[in-house]
C-alpha cells in the first residue's frame, strides 16, 4: 500500500488527523522509512494500532448488499449447489456458499416462491430445522444455469473488496530483520555478506534481479526468500467482475493455514463467527515459473468447459513472492515481458480484460525476483535494470563454502565426511583441470556415489576411488 493510499485509509477511519498525516509525510521526506513508522515515531499511532491496521480479517457480511451481491445472483448460485445436495438444511447450504444462514433465508424464500425448492420435512417450527429439496422445475432451471456457468463454489467477493484486502496486506508493509533473514537461509550455506545484501532487499518488497553462473543456488536462494515472508494473508476463492467469476484460490500454489476458527461443524450458522468464509487464510504465496512462461499465462484464462475465468499467475502471487526462474529462456523474450510489465513494476497495478472487452484494474503487489544464469547484457537494457532496485550476483562458492556444502550433503545422505578427501577432490579435480567450484556439485557427486553403492550392493562410503569414479561420470571435457 503506497503512502497516499495508506494515508487516505487512515483519514477515512479517523485513525489520524489531516494535520498529523501532513507532519508524518514531511518527516518521511526528510528521514525516509514508511508512513506508518513515521506516525509511530511522532507519537500519533501506537505500534499495536498500526499492526491492527495492517492485519485485518474480512468481516462477516450482515446483508447481501454488504457482500456486494444481489439476490438473483445468489439464488442462481444456490440452485446449482442444491442440484447435487439432495435434502438439505439452511446451514448446509450456508456452509457451501460461505454466507451466513440469515442472508440465505430470503434466497430460499425466493426459490420457494418460484417453486424451485420445497420443504420436505421439519423437526420444529423454526426455519433452521426445515429440510428442503429441489423440485423437478428446479432441476431444469439448475441445468440451464450450469450451461451458462458451471461454477459451484463459495460465493465470490467484489473486485473492490479484493483490492482493499490486497492493499491492506501489501508485501511492501512487511518487515524482515536480520534474524528472520538468517532463519530463512538456515538450511543452505550462504555468506554473511550475501545475507546482509538479501535482507534489506526482501524487506523492501522491491523487485530483485539475481544473476550469476549456473549451478550456484540462485533458484534455491529465491525459494528460500519465501521462508522469510512473515504473517498470513486472506485471499478470496473467487471474485465477481462484470458479472463474470474469476477464480483466485489455487490449491497448487496457495497453502491454507491449518488452524482456522470455527472450521468444523455448522460454522456458518454460528452467531459468533467473525470471518467472512468466502475468504481463505493462507501463507504468503510463493509462485515459481520458468521456461514454460508464455504471455497467455499472464492474462485471464477462460475455461470453455467450466465457463468461468482463472486468474493469471501474477494475480495469484499478490501479497507474496513471484519468481521468474531461468529468465531469458522463456517462450517470450525478456523485452516482451518487460513491455507487458512496465506499468506493473512502476505503479504496482495491472490491467486485465474479459472476453466481453471489459478492462479492469487489479493490484500488482508482489516481491518479483528474476533469476538467470545468462549474461545480463545479452538479456536486458537500462530501462529494465532501472526498475530492478536490487541486482545481486550469486557467484561460485569459495573453497570454505564448498567444503561446508560438501559436508552438509554427506551428513544428509549418511555418508562419512573427511576433510582430507574434500581437499583431494578440490586439488585433483578442480584446480588441476581448471574446473570452477559450483554449489550444486557436492549434491550431484554424492548422488553418483549413492547410485554406485546401490548398484554394487555395498554401503555408501566416501573414498578417493569413489570420488574419482563419480567425477569421471560427471564432468565433461570441453
Amino acid at each position: 500500500m503506497t503512502s497516499k493510499l495508506l494515508g487516505e485509509k487512515m483519514l477515512e477511519e479517523h485513525a489520524v488527523t489531516r494535520q498529523q498525516l501532513r507532519e508524518a509525510l514531511g518527516r518521511q521526506r526528510l528521514h525516509g522509512g514508511r508512513l506508518g513508522q513515521n506516525l509511530v515515531a511522532l507519537g500519533y499511532l501506537s505500534e499495536d494500532k498500526l499492526d491492527n491496521f495492517f492485519h485485518r480479517t474480512p468481516p462477516v457480511p450482515e446483508t447481501l448488499a454488504d457482500a456486494g451481491l444481489n439476490l438473483e445472483f445468489v439464488a442462481d448460485l444456490a440452485l446449482k449447489h442444491i442440484l447435487h445436495m439432495g435434502e438439505f438444511r439452511l446451514a448446509d447450504l450456508s456452509e457451501r456458499i460461505g454466507l451466513p444462514s440469515a442472508l440465505l433465508d430470503e434466497v430460499i424464500e425466493l426459490l420457494r416462491r418460484e417453486k424451485l425448492v420445497e420443504v420436505r420435512s421439519a423437526a420444529q417450527f423454526v426455519k433452521s430445522s426445515f429440510r428442503f429439496i429441489i423440485t423437478e422445475t428446479g432441476k431444469v432451471r439448475a441445468g440451464e444455469l450450469l450451461e451458462i456457468c458451471r461454477y459451484t463454489g463459495p460465493a465470490p467477493v467484489t473486485l473492490e473488496a479484493y483490492r482493499e484486502m490486497v492493499e491492506g496486506q501489501s508485501i511492501r508493509n512487511i518487515f524482515v530483520d536480520e534474524n528472520a533473514a538468517r532463519a530463512a537461509f538456515a538450511e543452505i550455506v550462504i555468506s554473511d555478506h550475501l545475507i546482509h545484501r538479501l535482507g534489506p532487499a526482501i524487506s523492501s518488497g522491491a523487485p530483485i534481479f539475481i544473476y550469476g553462473p549456473a549451478g550456484n543456488g540462485k533458484t534455491t536462494i529465491a525459494e528460500a526468500i519465501g521462508n522469510a515472508l512473515p504473517e498470513t494473508i486472506y485471499i478470496p476463492y473467487t471474485i465477481l467482475v462484470g458479472g463474470e467469476i474469476v477464480g483466485i484460490f489455487d490449491p497448487v500454489n496457495h497453502t491454507p493455514v491449518k488452524e482456522q476458527p470455527a472450521a468444523t461443524g455448522n460454522s456458518f450458522d454460528n452467531p459468533t463467527e467473525t470471518v467472512d468464509r468466502r475468504w481463505v487464510r493462507i501463507h504468503r504465496p510463493v509462485i515459481i515459473t520458468g521456461g514454460e512462461l508464455t504471455m497467455r499465462m499472464l492474462d485471464l484464462e477462460f475455461n470453455p468447459i467450466a465457463k468461468f475465468y482463472e486468474a493469471p499467475l501474477q494475480m495469484k502471487a499478490n501479497n507474496g513472492l513471484f519468481i521468474v526462474d531461468d529468465f531469458g529462456r522463456q517462450q517470450i523474450s525478456p523485452q516482451q515481458l518487460l513491455n507487458r510489465w512496465i506499468v506493473n513494476l512502476d505503479r504496482q497495478i495491472d490491467f486485465l480484460s474479459l472476453h466481453t472487452g471489459m478492462k479492469f484494474e487489479i493490484p500488482f503487489d508482489q516481491l518479483v525476483i528474476f533469476a538467470t544464469n545468462l549474461e545480463p547484457r545479452t538479456l536486458v537494457d537500462e530501462a529494465f535494470l532501472r526498475r530492478m532496485r536490487y541486482k545481486i550476483k550469486i557467484d561460485h562458492p569459495t573453497d570454505s563454502e564448498f567444503r561446508r556444502i560438501f559436508q552438509r550433503v554427506c551428513q544428509m545422505n549418511g555418508v562419512g565426511y573427511e576433510d582430507s578427501l574434500c581437499d583431494y577432490l578440490i586439488e585433483h579435480w578442480y584446480r588441476r583441470r581448471g574446473i570452477p567450484l559450483n554449489a550444486c556439485h557436492p549434491r550431484d557427486l554424492i548422488g553418483h556415489i549413492l547410485d554406485h553403492s546401490r548398484y554394487a550392493g555395498r554401503p555408501s562410503e566416501l573414498t578417493r576411488e569413489a570420488l574419482d569414479r563419480a567425477c569421471e561420470n560427471y564432468f565433461v571435457e570441453m
